[in-house]
């Protein structure tokens, strides 16, 4: 969702430090066109954007100051937060976050760091397909 890019990109401009994991492998070609086409404008930002090697990657976890999470069924997308009835866990200030936190960064240890050179390499009709999808990012 456009509002969500927009607050990332706005954080990571303040110094907050958001790292980002989405799949390599893609269970949908489109989405994860949609998805890379907005890698320059969170790349240009500051945030850090790693795509998972192995496979595909179906996790939602939030991480903040190791004090909060979320994890859950919420995709970051238009039809999950104004559509759906998603379902997550609000953790406040309990051990299990530490413990996600490693799993976290055990797993950047599996991803490929993307970067707008990386991104460049992308086939042009990839990035052409994204940018074009966006428009109906919200149907999908």
């Amino acid at each position: 969702a456009p509002e969500v890019v927009y607050a990332l990109c706005n954080a990571a401009k303040r110094g907050v430090d958001i790292k980002i994991i989405t799949p390599y492998v893609p269970d949908k070609w489109l989405v994860h066109a949609i998805t890379e086409s907005y890698y320059p404008s969170l790349i240009e930002s500051g945030i850090q954007i790693f795509e998972y090697k192995p496979g595909f990657i179906h996790a939602k976890l939030v991480l903040c100051d190791d004090a909060l999470a979320t994890v859950g069924t919420v995709n970051f997308d238009y039809r999950s937060f104004y559509h759906h009835y998603e379902n997550g866990v609000w953790i406040y200030n309990d051990k299990s976050i530490l413990d996600m936190k490693q799993d976290f960064i055990n797993t950047l240890d599996k991803c490929i760091k993307m970067d707008m050179k990386t991104y460049r390499n992308t086939k042009w009709y990839k990035r052409l397909c994204g940018k074009l999808l966006k428009i109906f990012a919200p149907l999908m």
